[in-house]
């Protein structure tokens, strides 16, 4: 048989009865629109959680204290108090490939502004701290070395921040704060990183170290020391020299370190590696679909094999062989199949473009999903469809002939 003649009697075939046609193209339709669809989300989600942990800083390794322990019983990572101020100057001196190194006193504290009143993240660090977490500065200044030294009284807040105390667009430069009962003068707003929840930067509130001491903790130790590495390929080197550091001040053996330390590149990791497996998952379920879609053309195409089998017995009886027929019925599955790929990915890329416009989701469309789900419905078509089309072939032309 030609390729035209086959072209010309698929087609024919296939628009011989719309409505059949068209349901079961929907299945097809359904499934592969499901798997770019939810793709789409998995890979936005992934994008978006690599993009908000790299937004925290530049090539950052950050170390916390350990476990806490009271008769055996553990408070959890970071209850301890076992890094102080001597360690940060102890990193900063003898470690190389770091560009800075910081401390950070962190908690939470209701903040008061006349009426306005929030609970926040208020960090208290050095000038060190804008460098490590690429912070840039939207009004004002950030901390300088004076108001280290001074113990000024001083704080630079985020947008979130401006917003909950002054309001929209107002400007907060100059103007006084409480925090914990202690009055603060704004001299400094970051521009909005975004994010979402505990992890923002937008929602804290930083202040020197020496005051966060002084009035808020009135100890040395320190909650956090925030290090940037030169470079992302030095950050497994910096990390095991600080290790080796802390593990001779502190007079431990690694299975006794008081302290726990994590990398941007380590983190970045583990969420990406989360996040892929989810997307997998989500596409797992919506393949689901498609398998379901495949059934139904392969019953579509035993329905045409029973309805036509004089058609067939007729073929056979005037010279078409068994490869003519077969191919003619596959040629009809791979049709099927490949329509409701285009509309399926058409709706697929609709869908998730409509959920990152209404449904506040970030969603990434790639080829690789499209070439996917394409290849998916190829395959379902010559799967499915090659059962229907080897039983057409096999019929006896004189049986066939005697169908009723």
């Amino acid at each position: 048989m030609m390729i035209k003649d086959l072209y010309q009697e698929t087609i024919s075939a296939v628009t011989a009865n719309k409505a059949r046609s068209g349901l079961t193209i929907l299945g097809i339709v359904i499934g592969i629109a499901s798997v770019i669809a939810l793709i789409a989300v998995g890979q936005g989600t992934q994008d978006s959680i690599k993009s908000s942990i790299q937004s925290i800083g530049s090539n950052l390794i950050m170390i916390m204290p350990g476990a806490q322990r009271s008769g055996g019983v553990s408070s959890g990572m970071g209850s301890a108090q076992s890094l102080t101020l001597d360690d940060v100057t102890a990193i900063g001196k003898e470690i190389s490939g770091i560009k800075a190194v910081a401390p950070e006193i962190s908690k939470r504290y209701q903040v008061v502004y006349g009426s306005s009143n929030t609970n926040t993240s208020v960090v208290g660090t050095d000038v060190s701290y804008q460098q490590i977490r690429s912070l840039e500065i939207e009004a004002g200044v950030f901390l300088s070395a004076e108001d280290i030294n001074a113990s000024r009284k001083v704080a630079v807040i985020g947008p979130t921040v401006r917003d909950d105390l002054f309001g929209e667009d107002a400007d907060p430069i100059g103007k006084t704060i409480k925090v914990n009962n202690i009055n603060f003068k704004v001299v400094g707003m970051t521009k909005s990183k975004g994010g979402t929840g505990t992890s923002t930067q937008d929602d804290q509130i930083t202040v020197p170290y020496t005051v966060a001491q002084k009035y808020f903790t009135n100890n040395k130790y320190v909650s956090t020391i925030s290090v940037s590495a030169e470079s992302e390929d030095d950050l497994s080197l910096v990390q095991e020299q600080i290790t080796a550091l802390l593990l001779d001040r502190h007079g431990k053996t690694e299975d006794e370190a008081d302290f726990r330390i994590m990398n941007q590149a380590d983190i970045v990791s583990a969420a990406s590696s989360i996040a892929g497996t989810l997307t997998m998952l989500l596409a797992a379920i919506a393949g689901i679909s498609l398998i379901v879609g495949g059934i139904g053309i392969m019953n579509m195409m035993l329905t045409n094999v029973t309805e036509r089998t004089r058609e067939i017995g007729l073929r056979k009886a005037i010279g078409a062989k068994k490869n003519d027929i077969s191919n003619q019925f596959l040629a009809e599955s791979i049709t099927l199949t490949f329509l409701g790929g285009l509309i399926g990915i058409a709706l697929g890329w609709a869908i998730a473009w409509g959920i990152s416009q209404f449904a506040s989701l970030s969603t990434n469309v790639s080829w690789s999903s499209i070439f996917l789900a394409f290849g998916v419905s190829a395959a379902i078509g010559i799967i499915f469809g090659y059962y229907p089309a080897r039983r057409a072939a096999k019929l006896n032309p004189i049986d066939a002939l005697r169908y009723e």
